[in-house]
């Protein structure tokens, strides 16, 4: 592929970016189909198993604190009370809640009866695990055990959301820490990436994608108040995201074809794909040439790396 003119500005995009020999392996949430998603366990888990980029998503609470979460209320699929009952509906929203208030919920797996449970079910169990801080990961990766991991943050919007302030939140905790230079901002909601630009310009930009056509999980849908539309576009995603001076483009995998991923090499920029978890998916996505996969299966992914003599590190 033609080498991403950025590389040397943004040293972070060599974790995505294929390389003879390499592809990027990018933990989803941590390594959602083996550990507690978006929890330090799953994050160390990740390290412990020579795995050195993660894919998470962070919302801001009451308090403005930003936390490392998917959905934008407690999910009663992955979430217990105090007294160690599951909740019995969605809710209360994280923005209503202040960070002591996420203390008294308990997030360390899921429940398997649920639907979404259903979905995991070589997921690890514990208790006593909470929704971190963005602040808990940063400090993991000040470590000497964290000092190789790069992070592919997703910053979650919807339409209700101050963009400016919830990335200004966001960068300063990533500033404080001197961790720019290895992080890059990523979103479905592009015109928050634009925010990114404008706030943290040392920091490169993935922009996510998915097609309506194609989104087929209930659980794992982006706000489509907030995401392009990308049926009035007059040219391609690849060619939009250039447009847009973005770095990453990471399509959902069941949009990707072998001309599409030649079409962004060919703009320089690197593909990773999400979330690719079955065998034949991550194998079909390789022959596809693209950079880097975003699984929930980490263990499965290695196993093919390794067959097909890929280094993922």
């Amino acid at each position: 592929m033609k080498e991403s003119p950025y590389l040397r500005k943004f040293p972070q995009l060599n974790a995505f970016h294929g390389k003879p020999g390499f592809k990027s392996l990018v933990g989803h949430r941590g390594a959602r189909g083996l550990m507690p998603e978006n929890t330090i366990e799953g994050f160390e888990y990740i390290l412990e198993n020579g795995i050195s980029a993660i894919e998470f998503d962070v919302l801001l609470t009451k308090d403005e604190v930003p936390v490392i979460t998917h959905d934008f209320y407690l999910s009663k699929s992955i979430t217990r009370n105090a007294e160690g009952n599951w909740l019995l509906n969605n809710g209360p929203k994280i923005s209503d809640l202040t960070v002591a208030d996420l203390q008294m919920f308990d997030v360390g797996g899921v429940d398997k009866r649920s639907s979404y449970g259903s979905l995991y079910p070589e997921q690890a169990f514990f208790s006593d695990v909470r929704i971190p801080r963005l602040s808990d990961l940063l400090e993991l990766a000040c470590q000497p055990k964290g000092q190789n991991l790069f992070l592919l943050l997703e910053l979650k919007s919807e339409p209700s959301i101050d963009k400016r302030n919830v990335v200004e939140h966001i960068v300063f905790e990533i500033q404080k820490r001197s961790l720019s230079n290895r992080v890059v901002l990523h979103s479905f909601d592009w015109k928050l990436l634009e925010e990114c630009r404008l706030i943290a310009p040392e920091m490169p930009r993935s922009y996510l994608s998915q097609l309506p056509e194609s989104s087929d999980d209930p659980f794992d849908t982006p706000t489509e108040e907030t995401s392009p539309d990308f049926a009035s576009f007059n040219c391609s995603i690849p060619e939009a995201i250039q447009a847009a001076g973005g770095h990453l483009w990471c399509p959902y995998f069941k949009d990707i074809t072998v001309e599409l991923v030649t079409e962004a090499h060919n703009l320089g920029l690197p593909v990773c794909t999400w979330t690719v978890n079955e065998v034949e998916d991550i194998e079909n996505m390789i022959d596809m040439g693209i950079d880097g996969i975003i699984t929930d299966y980490t263990d499965r992914a290695k196993k093919i790396f390794k067959s097909r003599g890929l280094s993922w590190q």
